[in-house]
């Protein structure tokens, strides 16, 4: 079709917005009743006495003594157990740990509502320094084999970020959200045109020493005690 001698054409664009793919952590807790879980040890990290633990410190320990040897206490006092522990495990960031406070115990039952309250939330390890080297001024100690004995929730950790980081709720709403929430980091999102992006990640399922209360023995005289 031509008007007056030009040809009219009609040309249509179509517009193709770029899309952007971004990942942002959920930090839902799939976790039952009485389960929490946290770091117990960070790794490269000073505490308190100056002291370092070594990534790889937990490893052979860890082989020799599973999860359910290692014992819950409740401020490192050995005639307070309060729970058990269904998983300990380096990972990058340091020891992580996850377990259970027994219902049926008292104290475990005031830990579970403190924690959830926000009230209490340290965690300290108990341990035996296998090997270990001084830098040269001699002020940091650089553990590098640890048996591990305990891992108490304390008020005052030696080390901190040596934390709990999530506790279950008494809710069937709560779990299926975590349940929801896996499914979703682990599915994966094709964009045509882009490539295929990697299985999403949650929260990296850390090493702590307690700082004791005021009046308790230091626990670096715990920890020499038990070096025997």
């Amino acid at each position: 079709m031509t008007i007056e001698g030009y040809r009219k054409v009609t040309i249509v664009q179509y517009a193709r917005p770029r899309l952007a793919h971004t990942t942002t952590p959920a930090r839902i807790a799939a976790l039952g009743p009485g389960e929490f879980e946290g770091y117990a040890s960070l790794f490269n990290v000073a505490d308190g006495a100056g002291d370092i633990v070594a990534p790889g410190a937990f490893t052979r320990s860890l082989r020799r003594r599973p999860p359910a040897r290692v014992r819950m206490l409740y401020q490192h006092f050995a005639h307070e157990p309060i729970g058990v522990w269904d998983e300990i495990r380096e990972d990058v960031r340091g020891l992580y740990v996850r377990g259970r406070l027994i219902e049926d115990v008292e104290r475990a039952r005031d830990v579970a509502a403190l924690i959830a309250k926000g009230a209490l939330n340290g965690l300290s390890i108990g341990f035996r320094t296998l090997r270990a080297r001084r830098d040269a001024a001699g002020g940091t100690r650089t553990l590098l084999e640890i048996e591990l004995w305990e891992i108490s929730v304390v008020t005052f950790p030696l080390l901190a970020g040596s934390e709990v980081t999530a506790i279950g709720k008494k809710s069937a709403a709560a779990n299926a959200l975590g349940r929801a929430a896996a499914v979703f980091r682990s599915a994966t999102t094709v964009i045509p045109g882009e490539p295929r992006s990697g299985e999403g990640r949650g929260p990296r399922p850390i090493r702590a020493s307690a700082a004791p209360p005021p009046g308790s023995p230091s626990l670096a005289s715990l920890r020499d005690a038990r070096r025997g």
